[in-house]
């Protein structure tokens, strides 16, 4: 049986880590073998260009179309050498991060155009979609407040409320016109927010084994 794809989703200070680590407890516990990885990264080339990205350049403007480009060469390298060959292998894979965050970000929050956007998806994703999207939805002043909480904020994390503002709204149609995608509200006490982790997850392996019966 091939293995299943669950991105994890949100603006900084959303809580996904967390939520990654009690979705990869309740799979393996299910009884299937799990790996984690995140985007931009998960692959040698991957987690440099993923360097390039976040890091600040002091003497060189990066471009909105620089960045875009770099974000789809990575995930590309992922998707290749790491994802499908799990996924084929039987393995369930768990990403920090997947095409939806390009989607918000660059597209929401650069306001790139879909247009532009749509040919290095098709190129790039070929198609290949998660099984599942958990969409940590924060308001972006809270977010940001956690994620400076963390330490250094990096060059994306540093951009003004109104670029997470607008990526957040992206976020929350993207969500809303995918029937694979489900928001949690990370806005409510953190035991509320894992109780929603653990029953959107239990609720998809229930799928899951019913499918496949």
């Amino acid at each position: 049986m091939l293995g299943k794809f669950i991105a994890i989703e949100g603006l900084e200070g959303a809580g996904k880590s967390t939520a990654i680590d009690i979705i990869k407890s309740k799979i393996e516990a299910a009884g299937h073998k799990v790996i984690c990885t995140r985007e931009p990264g998960g692959t040698p080339m991957a987690e440099a260009i993923r360097a390039c990205v976040k890091q600040p350049w002091q003497d060189e403007k990066v471009t909105v179309e620089a960045e875009l480009l770099l974000m789809y060469a990575a995930r590309a390298q992922l998707i290749a050498n790491v994802i499908k060959p799990n996924l084929e292998a039987g393995t369930w894979v768990i990403a920090d991060r997947h095409d939806m965050s390009s989607q918000a970000y660059q597209g929401g929050g650069r306001q790139i155009p879909t247009d532009v956007m749509e040919p290095l998806r098709s190129i790039t994703l070929k198609g290949f979609t998660p099984d599942l999207t958990l969409y940590m939805d924060v308001e972006p002043s809270v977010g940001l407040q956690r994620a400076r909480g963390r330490g250094e904020l990096d060059r994306i994390e540093i951009e003004d409320i109104s670029f997470f503002e607008r990526t957040r709204a992206r976020y929350l149609q993207l969500c809303q016109d995918n029937p694979k995608a489900k928001i949690i509200d990370t806005m409510q006490d953190m035991p509320l927010v894992h109780r929603d982790v653990e029953q959107s997850i239990k609720d998809y392996l229930q799928y899951v084994a019913q499918v496949t019966c």
